[in-house]
């Protein structure tokens, strides 16, 4: 038999593994594993778990016309392969190959060894024109764009032999423990699925993307507005090409081509940081730039609980992250503040920022997660170091506070004027108001004007350091692409 091994691909159109699977005429046995390396790993939650579930369970829905489901395990994987081996022979085996953390990287080389011991083929595909074994960006722009304008991979799935729902039930009571696919209802996280995928896809460059560039940054309106696609990226139930190929169908619209434009020149930036963290993975561990592997922080818990709980004293960081662990979703802007935030004014290592955000960001994507860490906390020597003003931001985007007031509900009646910057209220006022600034809402837990001064001057003795600037150049000449100002290179 043949077995295609889903991971971040769950969908079936735009799928090269499955087209290949079925060209060889072999039977077909589609399989996905709960692994518990990275299942039980801190990055990850129920909030993926949940999200994977539901769009197996619209995979099942959609192979039930076909009278094949996908074998879905939570084994590790090479023992799973060794008793599926045991009882008939794997001659191949299909996958997209993944930018993800070091664990399943090095699960990835034990397979390949496996499979070179068994003389098992394994074929992997290219996920999304990230591509492997590159050492620089020569190239990689005209490689990207010839990937996402190459023809959407359709498979026939009527012509594929595969093993039918009785067989993989039988396999199942015999060999393995079945896994539900039952998940709770929770109306404010995002659905998994592709059904849902297209549906927002849809409702987007239908509608929603009139408002994209205006609303994008707004804490609260980029709900509506932002396409609210990267869910479905991260976890396969569309593939960029399908993105990519049925905005651009969209582009007679001229109302909308800022818009549009700005909406695609995001997904090139998003396959931009995968292909960055696929060359140099390290950064998952450690600054890109080692000229920053000197830089030493105190950690302090009891600031790290605050951040992690929403209970900084700081309206906006409070109300991002109180809405982040609940939903799973905060634009680009909250996403970076929070970052800077816990590792500028707090003055706290990114590493110890990485899982709390990760497990809570429902696209949690390997590839943008690392990179943006390191380029957020001023640790790159290549990118401007921004430490964002929570103050300044809360102002010129939720002046209203409406935001504020959905997610800090202990802020809803106080006067705007004092909305964002609570501990400036007057102790007279407070009783007026009923409200005691260190009871009713925390003071904040840092000087914000002195922790942004000590962090500037800093990393900005740092970047000029002559190893800083050394590793700068490498990481240039490695991760620019030719002719792209460094400046620009995340825009």
């Amino acid at each position: 038999m043949v077995v295609v091994w889903f991971k971040r691909d769950l969908r079936l159109l735009d799928h090269e593994p499955l087209v290949k699977a079925i060209n060889t005429g072999l039977p077909i046995l589609l399989l996905y594993s709960f692994e518990p390396l990275w299942t039980q790993d801190a990055h990850y939650s129920s909030k993926h778990i949940n999200f994977i579930k539901q769009s197996l369970q619209d995979l099942q829905r959609q192979l039930g016309f076909y009278n094949t489901k996908i074998l879905v395990l939570d084994t590790p994987i090479l023992d799973t392969f060794k008793t599926l081996h045991q009882q008939t022979k794997i001659e191949r085996l299909f996958s997209y190959q993944e930018t993800g953390m070091r664990i399943t990287y090095d699960r990835d080389i034990a397979v390949s060894k496996w499979c070179k011991v068994n003389e098992v083929h394994w074929d992997e595909s290219t996920q999304n024109g990230v591509f492997r074994g590159r050492r620089d960006r020569k190239k990689w722009k005209e490689d990207w764009v010839s990937f996402i304008n190459a023809n959407i991979f359709k498979p026939e799935m009527e012509v594929g032999t595969f093993y039918s729902i009785t067989q993989i039930d039988d396999l199942i009571a015999k060999h393995f423990t079945p896994v539900s696919l039952i998940t709770p209802a929770n109306s404010k996280i995002q659905k998994g699925g592709t059904e849902y995928a297209v549906k927002y896809l849809d409702s987007f460059l239908k509608e929603r993307i009139k408002g994209y560039n205006y609303n994008y940054s707004k804490p609260a309106t980029s709900r509506l507005y932002s396409s609210r696609l990267s869910p479905y990226l991260a976890w396969g139930n569309l593939s960029t090409r399908q993105v990519c190929q049925y905005a651009a169908g969209h582009k007679g619209r001229t109302e909308n081509k800022r818009n549009l434009n700005s909406f695609l020149s995001r997904m090139r930036w998003q396959a931009h940081f995968i292909q960055k963290f696929e060359m140099e993975g390290e950064m998952e561990f450690r600054s890109l730039n080692k000229g920053y592997h000197q830089l030493e922080k105190e950690r302090k818990p009891h600031l790290q609980k605050a951040w992690r709980e929403g209970r900084t004293g700081v309206p906006l960081i409070d109300a991002a992250m109180r809405c982040l662990m609940e939903t799973g979703f905060i634009n680009f802007r909250l996403r970076a503040m929070l970052a800077s935030f816990f590792t500028h004014l707090l003055w706290q290592p990114w590493q110890d920022c990485t899982e709390h955000l990760a497990k809570n960001f429902l696209d949690f994507e390997p590839g943008i997660h690392f990179p943006q860490l390191n380029m957020q906390s001023g640790e790159t020597g290549v990118n401007t170091i921004r430490i964002y003003n929570p103050i300044k931001n809360s102002l010129e985007h939720d002046s209203e506070g409406v935001f504020i007031k959905k997610w800090v509900p202990e802020l809803k009646d106080l006067p705007v004027a004092y909305l964002h910057e609570p501990w400036k209220i007057p102790l007279m006022e407070q009783g007026f108001l009923g409200f005691t600034i260190g009871k009713d809402y925390p003071e904040p837990i840092v000087c914000l004007k002195t922790m942004r001064k000590f962090a500037g001057d800093a990393l900005y003795a740092f970047k000029k350091n002559k190893n800083t600037q050394i590793e700068s150049k490498r990481i240039v000449k490695k991760h620019t692409l030719p002719g792209r100002p460094v400046w620009d290179e995340h825009s």
